[in-house]
């Protein structure tokens, strides 16, 4: 089946689509589709997501929030109250590209205020493009506090997906600590430095299990006892009802703030057929891993036994484990969804067996149809990933520069030519030649930065990941890459230091178009993308504590193109005090 022709524009009808957007927002224009309107309360308020009291961040007293279902070519319009009582809120949606809306992207700081409390904001975007998404808390670390939700985009009315299923599920996969957000944040700032440690819990659409295990009898050494369930309770499995000898879809996404995940059905294989809302070609596997900010979907069939049930089962990845694995049932109707599966759930492979997750991840190819990346680049930016100092306190840092966000954000700052809100000097494009990747820094010390990379519009951009050695000997780490406003063609892995005669290893021919992408430990990666969006866009690790920790940087571009930006999003800095001044003009 053909792909849809909008999903294969070229960079012109890429570049006129861009220009539509903005001048449709300048005049306040209508974009077509229909309007999707809600209208939420984000609040604390107690919860059991896995068996322990906790207050969580939830909206309308939802937790995971409401989940968002849209078509292609419709616009999402949410006001959204702050009922927080000391605390400002944001929303990013996130791989939503915000075509001609760059201050809806909901990034404190960059794309807008935080929204006071008490405060009501709204966020008004299309969804131009059909696939698997998310949204998630952008200020501090409220993500972690449980402020999140699923984002899904069908196809427009009169077209198809390239793949058939007979029904759907979707799996929003998250990680929970019984310590406060608060008293997280506090511990990364300290000396001595605390670090938030292993979560307690992985949750699937806000539910798991503490303390017990709902497949214990399995494991005779685990120190985990069964879990015992009467119905109704807030941190009950989630089961996913089937029918036998029937296609489902699965879509997954990951809003873990630590653990990298792996997703198996246990006896069924899956086909991966969609990456961060991209086509991808299909292929099968046993097992897939997932980085924080990544959204798949997998077709499988139920084609096992239909007398029995069967586990979902989540693990840990990337990092020595220390939480057990989440658990769902998969009912193969009419069973009785309170049949335990006969067997155990399926294992999850090594934490560090990298070698299992670069064979997946090499797997993802674009489909035909996609567009394809140009095939040179205008501008190279390296951003090597190191973990550093200052006065003592652990930070990450890019290029030896720990980010630190101004108050004023930088959409107003830009574009009203406020040279005084942050830093005019441009971040480093690169690092010393000299510097060893793979043993920890010589020199650890480095600075706090808020400058911006200018890119000039419309030009195309490589971006080279860098990984290295932490402070602690022998330990790099997995990293996780999101990119605001675009996505990205992933042109390929490699080890140890990027060098130019690298570029031969390029996937020019089929490279996945992502918005999320991993570097491995002492690897690195390589992305390519077109600075076709006019805004201020954040590019982070989506780890956040290492975004807490200064691990980011900010791209902006066409910024004089982007039209009329709403007070409310640049009412706060030294934005606000020009708004004060000059009337809210």
């Amino acid at each position: 089946m053909a792909i849809p022709m909008a999903r294969a524009c070229s960079p012109l009808s890429r570049w006129l689509h861009v220009l539509v957007a903005v001048m449709l927002t300048a005049a306040g224009g209508c974009w077509g589709g229909k309007t999707r309107h809600f209208k939420w309360d984000v609040e604390y308020m107690f919860r059991s997501p896995d068996g322990e009291e906790n207050l969580v961040m939830g909206i309308n007293g939802q937790f995971p929030g409401p989940t968002i279902r849209a078509r292609a070519g419709d616009t999402v319009h949410v006001e959204l109250t702050n009922k927080l009582h000391t605390e400002g809120v944001v929303i990013h949606w996130h791989g939503i590209r915000q075509l001609g809306t760059p201050w809806a992207d909901g990034t404190a700081s960059i794309s807008q205020c935080a929204i006071a409390p008490g405060e009501t904001f709204l966020y008004r975007f299309k969804v131009d493009k059909a696939g698997t998404y998310f949204y998630h808390g952008h200020y501090g670390m409220q993500r972690s506090a449980g402020l999140y939700g699923s984002l899904i985009v069908e196809v427009e009315d009169g077209k198809r997906e390239p793949f058939h299923y007979d029904g759907e599920f979707n799996l929003l996969l998250s990680d929970w600590w019984h310590k406060s957000v608060h008293e997280q944040e506090i511990g990364l700032s300290s000396l001595p430095f605390r670090w938030i440690n292993e979560p307690e819990t992985l949750l699937i659409n806000g539910r798991g299990q503490y303390n017990c295990s709902l497949a214990a009898q399995y494991n005779k050494s685990a120190a985990l006892s069964q879990c015992t369930l009467r119905g109704g309770e807030q941190w009950a499995p989630n089961v996913l009802k089937v029918l036998p000898n029937k296609t489902y879809r699965l879509r997954i996404a990951s809003t873990t703030a630590l653990a990298s995940l792996n997703l198996a059905i246990g006896n069924h294989k899956m086909v991966v057929v969609e990456a961060d809302g991209n086509y991808i070609q299909p292929f099968e596997t046993n097992d897939i891993d997932i980085y924080s900010g990544e959204s798949y979907s997998v077709i499988f069939t139920t084609n096992q036994n239909p007398s029995t049930n069967h586990w979902i089962s989540i693990g840990v990845r990337g990092r020595r484990p220390q939480t057990p694995q989440a658990l769902a049932l998969l009912n193969y109707l009419p069973n009785s969804a309170s049949k335990l599966p006969l067997s155990a759930p399926p294992p999850t492979p090594q934490w560090n067996d990298y070698a299992h997750s670069k064979s997946f991840t090499n797997k993802l190819k674009s489909l035909m149809g996609t567009p394809q990346p140009p095939t040179t680049h205008h501008r190279r930016i390296v951003l090597l990933n190191t973990q550093n100092r200052i006065d003592g306190y652990i930070k990450w840092a890019i290029n030896n520069v720990s980010l630190s966000l101004p108050p004023t954000p930088y959409l107003g700052s830009i574009k009203h030519g406020l040279k005084a809100a942050f830093d005019q000097s441009p971040p480093p494009e690169s690092f010393a030649n000299g510097y060893n990747i793979m043993v920890p820094p010589v020199n650890p010390n480095t600075t706090t930065g808020n400058g911006v990379y200018e890119i000039e519009f419309n030009t195309t951009v490589d971006v080279i990941l860098q990984n290295a050695n932490a402070l602690a000997a022998n330990t790099s780490e997995i990293h996780p890459w999101h990119l605001h406003g675009h996505d990205f063609w992933v042109l390929g892995y490699g080890e140890g230091r990027f060098e130019e005669g690298d570029e031969k290893m390029f996937n020019l021919k089929n490279p996945p178009l992502r918005n999320t992408a991993v570097i491995f430990p002492y690897g690195w990666t390589a992305l390519r993308f077109v600075a076709d969006n006019p805004g201020v866009w954040a590019f982070h690790c989506h780890i956040e504590p290492h975004l807490h920790m200064g691990m980011g940087v900010v791209f902006a571009e066409g910024v004089h193109l982007v039209g009329d930006v709403p007070s409310e999003a640049l009412a706060c800095g030294l934005t606000g005090k020009r708004l004060a001044s000059t009337g809210g003009r």
